[in-house]
């Protein structure tokens, strides 16, 4: 799929959908997921996942592009904020969010939505950086949030 400058939620979800028919394993899903999301639009700078490894942690999970944080307490940054809240983060200036953890030097905004399965369990956090100012709005919230619940919440 040719990288485009705005994602078709309508179009990318039956791919996605498709690709990750039968499967049960998460890493799988999530690097899945991962892929097919980052070269779907080319805001996307850093597109992945962190995993919840034991209670109040996160850790790197499957991701496309630059070097991620490899571990990341719930009461830092974004991805923090998303696993301790189970919100959806929208950030248009990660210079102005508190506690913002710069793990790429490149990235100016952020959306982070939790992971969660079947039985309302936390997996993790799904985290796009770009290295555009307000790159994200409602309508990706809402195109990712579904996205995650067709694929995690059936396990």
């Amino acid at each position: 799929m040719a990288t485009i400058d705005r994602i078709d939620y309508d179009r990318i979800s039956p791919v996605i959908a498709s690709l990750t028919e039968g499967e049960d394993d998460v890493v799988a899903l999530m690097a899945t997921v991962a892929c097919e999301l980052h070269h779907a639009d080319s805001r996307f700078d850093w597109t992945g996942f962190y995993r919840v490894t034991s209670p109040g942690l996160l850790k790197i999970g499957p991701y496309q592009g630059g070097h991620g944080c490899l571990v990341i307490p719930f009461e830092r940054g974004v991805c923090g904020a998303a696993a301790r809240t189970g919100e959806v983060q929208l950030v248009d200036d990660v210079e102005s969010f508190p506690g913002h953890i710069a793990c790429s030097s490149s990235t100016r905004s952020e959306i982070v939505l939790p992971v969660w399965n079947g039985a309302g369990e936390l997996l993790g956090v799904l985290d796009i950086d770009s290295d555009r100012p307000g790159a994200f709005d409602q309508r990706d919230a809402d195109g990712l949030t579904a996205i995650l619940k067709a694929t995690f919440g059936r396990l």
